[in-house]
Order: C-alpha cells, then structure tokens, then sequence
C-alpha cells in the first residue's frame, strides 16, 4: 500500500519461488508413501479455492471452511442463500431481489465487489455492479461449498478482498440420476432433476434442470426461475477434458423500497410506485477446460469461458436494457514435488478476459469494453515436515474504453494497474493442531457504473488497494473442533457511494475513492460430536470497522454489524430421521450509506431456523421452516437526506421437499 504497482511485484515473487525450488531437495520422480493416521485420515479432504490446485485446508496459511454434501442434507436449505447465512464471517443482505454476501465488513453495495463468487473457478461476478446470480446454482447440483476468508489478491486478483466462495459442482462418474420436488409458503413451487452416464470408458455425460416459480414474501415480489446444465466429460489417467453449457432464466417483480412509515405497518407491501416493476435476466454461459498430466510432477490446464447476459427491466418508471458479455482465458502450470520435509506445491499462470456492458435505460445510454490481463505464481514450501511456507505475486493491468452520455460523450480510455503479494508461514506440530500467519494484499478496480457516476470534477476513480494480516489456530480431534482466527484488514481509496455529496452526475451523490478505512476482527469456530446420534456447534464473530482518514475518522462502517454469530444443533433421534436446529444473530448496524453516524442504528435480531429429514435407501424428504418466530428485520436499508428505504425481511416460511435417486 501507498506505492505505485509495478510489474516489479511478480518477479520479486516469481524469483523467491524459483529459489524456493533450488533451496530444497530435488524431487523424486515418484510419490514417496507414507504411514497415516484416523485422524490424518478423517482430515485428509482436498478443495481447489486457495490454491487453484488441490490441497489440503489445513495445510495452507488461510482460514477455509468447507460445507460438504452431509451439511447440506443437514441443513435441510433448500437454496444457496439459506445455507450460507449464518456461516461464520459472513452476513446476508437481500432486497428482495437477491442475496449479497458479505466478508471482513463490507456493505452490501460494495460486497458485490469486494466477495469474489466462483462456480468451479469460473467468476460469478459482473462486469458491473450488479450482484452475481447465484439463485442460478440449484442446491441439487452442488457438491461442497469452499468459503475462503480474507484477501486472495495473489491467485485471483481483482475482487477478491474480504473473501472468496467457491461453489463446486457435482461430476458424477457413476451412471445415476434423482429428481426432487417441493413447495411451500407463498405458493412456492419447486422441481430439480440430474442424470448422468457412460458413453464410452472415457466419455461421460451429465445433465441437470431446476425450476422455481413463488410469490415470496412481498407483493409485487413474484419470481420464475429456471436453470438447464449439460456437461460432456472425457477422462483419462493423464488426460480430463470437459465441455459446458449451462443456461439460467430468471424473470422477478421488484417490489422496491419502503419508507419507515410504510414499513413499519406492513413490511410486505410493495413500495409506491414499484407495483408493476420487474427484472427479466436471461444468462448462457459456455465453458471448457483441459488439463494434461505431464509428470508425476508437472501438470498444465486451461479454462475457457464465454458468458452472454440480457437484462430486461421496467424499473424507476421507466424500460430499461442491459446486455453483458465477458470472455476469459486462464491457462496455468501446477507442480507438486514430493520433498523430503513434504510436498512443494507450485502454481503459476495468467488471467485474461475482455467484458462489455451495454446500458439503454430512459436516464442512462452507456457502453463500456473492459480489458484485463494479468499474471501470477505461488508456491508452498515445506522447510521442515511441520513449518512451511507460502510466498506469492500478481501483477495485472486493466483498460477501460467507457461511453456515457453524460460524463464521457466522446469517449474515454481509462488504464489503470495493480499488484499484489502474499507471505504466510503455516505450523502443524500434530495431525490435530495447525497455526498460521499471513500477509495478503487485495485490490479491486472500479465497474464500468462505478466509473460513469463520479464527481463532475473526478475523470476516472483509482484501483481500491490494501492489505490484509492474519493470524489463525485450528484444532481438529476425534470429536471436536475449534478454530480461532484474528485479521485486520487496511484499505485506501476505497471504491464507495457517497449519497451525501452535492457535485454527482445529476446533482446529488457519485462514486468517490473513499478515506482510509481498518477492519480489525475475530472469527471463531466450535464443534463437538457428544454421540453417534448429537452433534453441536456455535461460532461468534467480531468486527471493529471504521474510517482511519478523514472528516469520518474514527466513525463506523455504515451497514457492517460488529458482533453476529450462530449457535446450531443436529440430532438423529429414529432411524432414517434427523432434525437442525440453528439460530442466526446478527448485531446492530448503521444504515447503508450512513458514514457520518448520523441516524439510528437498526435493532439487532436471531433468525432461529428447524429442519426435519428423512432418507431411507434412495428416498430423502425434508421439512424447513426459515424464521420460526417470524422475526421482523431489515433485510436490506439504505440512507438518505431524503429519506431511508428499506427493503424487508422474509417472515415465517415452509418448505417441504422430497426426493429419490437412482
């Protein structure tokens, strides 16, 4: 932070891990075996979110948590927003018209851009503002869920800031299928199916289909959904290629923003003058990707990725349109050395995509093409057979070619550029135990809406930059498990909205490069298996998060709670049934938008959430019902001089599933 990024940031890393190979013994051609034991065993799961390779959680300098198909079925979620509230470090807005995740205290707006989303690697995220789809994942096709939190600017670059979700799909190599269907509050209506097959010894196929159609829980809130995926597969011993297509409709009412009046005496009103209003997106996205075996050592891979969005919409009283189109290339080598203290992992490749945004709406006629290249390696090295660590760089450039009828008539070319570099050292005295400390730096370059909206004085905003520090311990035992980590996160020109501003675009607000702002925080973790049959679990989670420059120094974070938590509970109490229950706090906050601390803050609130389910052979059936006490809050709200909106809650809900496979 506070210097300009060169190119000089990826080869000091890329010079560290090519010493870091030379300093070590030199590799065996073949994998060395080794004795293990329950323990290492019951740990031994692989993910691919912090590495971009397969490896070990507790082996890597990062707080990951992994939620794995036995959780899911647990949960009884029926969606992918429902399973992630509550997990630890992350809180949920929604307005009505979709969730956002938020990681180390963002608002809502800017965890758009500061979460990074990925679906088997590839982003979710939009080349503007707009929040990734993720009602565009059905639950049936997910296979775990990889949470990363903290900064990962090293191996995924722009975005990935306060942290990163990883959602992996299902790749069936077995000849099988299912079909699920539900229903419940607000006539809800749900059905998912998959089947997958052999072609050849070689070739397999998979398929899958959902759809959703519900009223939800606020007029003028109606929502049909659909998703198809098709995927072909070829495999071999040193060889995996794929093909992917998947297709999502998603066509919504918004019911808009409340006042406090309208909402306090009825939260499931629609606001004045949205009735009628909607958002129709229809995405397509096509993706490939090979990977070839080398070595027992070296293996090379590529993914290439095309997304196509249209967005119609009659919003703000007016028709509007939005075509989006992103293609991206990502081509990496990955090593893993069998050492004689352990294994050397080692990852490099470049990142390279060009998106479009095409904006015609009654106040707004914007184009903007975006292109981004980028370059990264990492590697993790085992000094001892306990102590490693892990040392990386990335560089990336970013341009801009931006149209708008307002602030950039004629056209403009912004160009900007950015670094990042990492240093951990990760401790396993035991199977049980791990310590960790990491340094990671993040930045973020600002959205094509981001870039149109600012002062009228300000021709382009800087890249948002910082630095993230961590300190974590873990321990894993037979039967518990708890985890413990401490991070402070700095940021300077944070990409933010200022609704206080007199000198926007159209006379009010515009996006500015905020003060400097620290977020200091805890997250801990604990679990215990008191029996075959009861399981426990709670977490807490601390974030201290205020400007550090400014005429806001030393106030609040607008819309980020600084104590939220999570206590739940799982019991097998028959033969083929089992029940959850969870409860969901979330602290008091500030209203979006409110940096000044000028009004209240909104009340904290627990959403307690049951599960009942059942499987038997191939059968599974569940009951949920989200929001047992019919809890009002504020799902989302945001601040004005003019008057704050807020966007409600969901009250009591059920929802009852059943499903077979075969």
């Amino acid at each position: 932070m506070g210097t300009k990024p060169t190119t000089l940031a990826l080869l000091i890393s890329a010079t560290l891990c090519a010493t870091s190979l030379n300093a070590v013994a030199a590799p065996t051609s073949t994998i060395l075996a080794s004795a293990t034991s329950t323990a290492d065993v019951a740990m031994d799961e692989t993910i691919v979110v912090i590495g971009r390779n397969h490896t070990n959680p507790l082996n890597i300098a990062a707080n990951v948590n992994v939620i794995d198909a036995a959780d899911i079925e647990m949960s009884g979620a029926t969606n992918l927003t429902d399973l992630l509230r509550g997990q630890s470090g992350i809180q949920v807005s929604d307005n009505n018209s979709g969730a956002v995740f938020s990681m180390r205290g963002f608002s809502s707006s800017q965890a758009v851009n500061n979460t990074l989303i990925l679906v088997d690697g590839r982003r979710l995220n939009n080349i503007d503002i707009s929040a990734p789809s993720v009602e565009s994942i059905p639950l049936n096709l997910i296979e775990r869920v990889e949470i990363l939190s903290g900064s990962a600017g090293v191996l995924y670059g722009d975005q990935a800031v306060g942290g990163v979700i990883n959602v992996i799909t299902k790749a069936p190599t077995e000849t099988s299928g299912g079909l699920q269907v539900g229903g419940g509050s607000f006539d809800t209506y749900e059905v998912k199916g998959d089947v997958s097959g052999a072609i050849t010894d070689t070739w397999r196929y998979f398929l899958a289909g959902s759809y959703n159609q519900g009223d939800n829980y606020r007029d003028n809130n109606d929502n049909e959904t659909g998703s198809i995926l098709g995927r072909i597969q070829y495999q071999t011993d040193v060889e995996d290629f794929y093909v992917e297509v998947n297709h999502f409709d998603n066509d919504r009412q918004a019911p808009g923003a409340l006042s406090l009046t309208q909402y306090e005496q009825n939260p499931r009103q629609v606001a004045s003058f949205s009735e009628g209003e909607y958002s129709h997106e229809i995405t397509t996205a096509l993706r490939s990707g090979y990977q070839y075996q080398l070595t027992d050592v070296w293996a090379l891979a590529a993914d290439l990725t095309y997304s196509d969005s249209a967005t119609s919409s009659f919003l703000f009283g007016s028709a509007g349109h939005i075509d989006r189109e992103l293609l991206s290339f990502s081509p990496k080598a990955t090593a893993n050395y069998q050492l004689a203290n352990g294994t050397l992992t080692m990852v490099a490749g470049i990142d390279v995509s060009r998106g479009e945004a095409d904006f015609d709406t009654l106040y707004i006629q914007r184009n903007n093409q975006q292109t981004m290249q980028s370059a990264y390696v990492q590697a993790s090295v085992p000094l001892t057979s306990t102590l490693s660590y892990v040392v990386g760089g990335r560089y990336s450039e970013v341009t801009d070619d931006l149209t708008d009828q307002l602030l950039y008539a004629q056209g403009i070319e912004l160009d900007n550029d950015a670094h990042a570099l990492e240093l951990g050292l990760n401790y396993r005295p035991s199977a049980e135990h791990r310590l960790y400390v990491r340094a990671n730096d993040n930045f973020r370059f600002a959205k094509v809406d981001e870039q149109a909206y600012t002062p009228l004085d300000v021709q382009g905003l800087n890249p948002q930059t910082g630095r993230s520090y961590e300190a974590g311990w873990d321990w894993v035992g037979a039967t518990q498990t708890v985890t413990l980590n401490l991070y402070r996160l700095d940021l300077e020109d944070e990409i933010v909205y200022d609704g206080s501003r007199t000198d926007g675009p159209y006379g009010g607000g515009a996006n500015v490069n905020a003060d400097e702002s620290r977020r200091v925080g805890l997250n801990t973790r604990y679990e215990v298996q008191l029996s075959n049959d009861w399981l426990l679990g709670a977490s807490y989670d601390y974030i201290d998060a205020e400007f550090t420059q400014g005429e806001n120094d030393g106030k609040a974070l607008s819309w980020v709670a600084e104590h939220s938590g999570k206590a739940y509970m799982s019991y097998d109490f028959a033969q083929h049934w089992q029940t959850f229950v969870e409860a969901v706090y979330t602290g008091e906050r500030y209203m979006e938008g409110d940096n000044s601390n000028a009004g209240d803050k909104l009340d904290s609130y627990v959403l307690t959430n049951v599960a009942l389910n059942y499987r038997h052979n191939a059968w599974t059936a569940s009951l949920r019902v989200d929001n047992l006490l019919d809890e009002d809050y504020v799902g989302t709200g945001y601040y004005s001089s003019y008057g704050n909106g807020y966007y409600s809650g969901t009250g009591r809900s059920f929802r009852i599933t059943a499903g077979y496979r075969f």
